[in-house]
């Protein structure tokens, strides 16, 4: 079972930091995506219970919160833990990096944090296959699809139904194609 005094308080802080943020193509308040990771991740647990649920939802709700919210890594391990800002550190991507590097330094650092800090990022994946913001064209949607089987490849071992899942979700993601330049 998680604690769910602390998943409430990470939700708090997680709903004051992202702020007014919205998620990118719905105009949803940007703490539904925390939640939808989270509830990836909750459902992980249900599946096998052989993890640390809490360290895996705390950086499910905070995962974002460096990188999209400007949240320092010392205070997140200030208010939740040295194990929780360094995964939630390895969750972020180094804008320093040349974009196209970005996604193989994060899937590096990720490859030696716990595997609760792993399946955060498959969550992550598996909640961002839905409908793309409109915007994107039919290149972007299968970089898209391209990246989430380099997360899968890499880090797919952490957990076999969230890795299954996510597979589930890639191949569905082909209906963004089609209707797309």
């Amino acid at each position: 079972m998680w604690n769910q005094d602390q998943l409430a308080r990470t939700l708090d802080f997680a709903a004051k930091a992202h702020g007014d943020q919205r998620v990118p193509g719905s105009g949803a308040p940007y703490v539904v995506h925390l939640v939808k990771v989270a509830t990836e991740v909750l459902r992980a647990f249900a599946e096998t219970r052989d993890f640390d649920v809490d360290l895996a939802v705390t950086c499910a709700l905070l995962h974002d919160s460096v990188e999209d919210a400007g949240v320092a890594p010392e205070v997140l391990a200030k208010e939740f833990g040295v194990a929780v800002a360094a995964g939630v550190s390895a969750l972020t991507k180094d804008d320093a990096l040349e974009k196209p590097l970005r996604m193989a330094d994060s899937l590096k650092r990720l490859a030696v944090q716990p595997r609760e800090v792993q399946l955060v990022k498959l969550a992550d994946r598996v909640t961002n296959l839905e409908p793309p913001p409109p915007h994107w064209t039919r290149a972007r949607r299968l970089a898209y699809r391209d990246e989430a089987r380099l997360i899968l490849d890499a880090l797919g071992a952490a957990h076999g139904p969230l890795a299954r899942r996510l597979g589930e979700r890639i191949e569905a993601y082909q209906r963004f194609f089609d209707d797309v330049r």
